[in-house]
């Protein structure tokens, strides 16, 4: 895979300092007035809506004459009807909004009960970023995040996948999406594929070239990962299904929250990548400064990846990331 997957404008400089960033995407948070409250009264949190035990996640893709919206919306599974079983991708008639509804459960439950589990609720960040690839994998900008053939040949691997949305909603736009996270949360993700995708259940995939039949779903605990000696890792952490294949993409969208998980975390996307080949892209809420800094910290100190900053990809109160492992 060429080293081209991520398009960066030109002129883009490799960030290099880590208070210097801090500096900048926090000073351009505090000029803009923003309403962090979600439609389940939390503040600044993030979610999505805590409250229900199931959600219609709708993306609107429009044509570039036509208002682009800035984030997908969702709904109460009660205002719209389910679609499993069908394509993911829906179009009403040329001139009508490209529609694409996904449908999720939600563990309630297990956010409240089970200790430093977050991963159990959708949160706005997955909603936001899939808005925004998809409107472009739909409709290509002049200047798209991603080349879209050399995408579609790409091995993505996403960690703190949480309820699986991304997987769901960008799996048709790439060669294969394996989804991972913590055991406890396995069952939820391949609960919310399977209802979408025909023929998925727990232990089933769809027949191969069947909507959905590129995802996967496994086991990725970045703290189990890191307690392995270095030469026993490459056996638990996934690998693309593909012989001799690498990861093209480690995706990571709102995992950076909690200072105790970083150093694993960091360590992991260095484990998982691959020289010269495999880009890295973090999503981040901009919440506690301090732990954005350790983070980007952590991350350049490792010295073996070029950092850029994406800007203009989605709006504040959230910073992109996109990184390169170098030979």
């Amino acid at each position: 895979m060429s080293s081209n997957l991520l398009k960066l404008p030109d002129g883009t400089e490799p960030v290099t300092n880590a208070d210097e960033e801090i500096f900048l995407v926090y000073t351009a948070l505090n000029q803009k007035p923003l309403d962090l409250t979600g439609p389940d009264g939390f503040r600044g949190l993030g979610h999505v809506d805590s409250r229900k035990d199931n959600l219609s996640i709708r993306f609107e893709l429009t044509a570039p004459s036509q208002p682009t919206p800035s984030s997908g919306t969702a709904e109460s599974k009660s205002t719209s009807r389910s679609r499993k079983g069908k394509s993911a991708r829906k179009t009403r008639s040329d001139d009508s909004p490209h529609v694409i509804e996904i449908e999720l459960a939600q563990d309630k439950t297990a956010l409240h009960s089970r200790k430093g589990d977050t991963g159990s609720v959708l949160w706005r960040a997955s909603v936001a970023f899939a808005q925004v690839i998809l409107q472009q994998h739909r409709f290509p900008p002049s200047n798209p995040l991603f080349d879209k053939d050399l995408l579609r040949e790409s091995h993505i691997l996403e960690l703190g996948a949480g309820t699986g949305l991304l997987s769901i909603a960008l799996s048709a736009c790439a060669k294969s999406y394996t989804a991972t996270d913590i055991a406890p949360l396995l069952p939820l993700i391949r609960k919310n594929v399977a209802l979408n995708f025909a023929g998925w259940t727990q232990n089933t995939k769809p027949p191969e070239g069947s909507p959905g039949s590129n995802i996967s779903v496994e086991e990725l605990d970045w703290e189990t990962l890191v307690s392995l000696p270095p030469t026993g890792r490459s056996r638990y952490y996934p690998t693309p299904h593909e012989p001799n294949a690498k990861w093209d993409l480690v995706l990571i969208v709102d995992c950076i929250y909690h200072p105790s998980l970083l150093p694993a975390l960091v360590e992991t996307i260095e484990t998982v990548s691959t020289a010269g080949k495999t880009w890295a892209l973090v999503v981040v809420e901009l919440r506690q400064e301090d732990v954005v800094r350790e983070f980007l910290e952590r991350w350049l100190t490792k010295g073996t990846w070029r950092l850029f900053r994406v800007d203009g990809l989605l709006d504040l109160p959230y910073a992109v990331w996109a990184c390169q492992k170098c030979n």
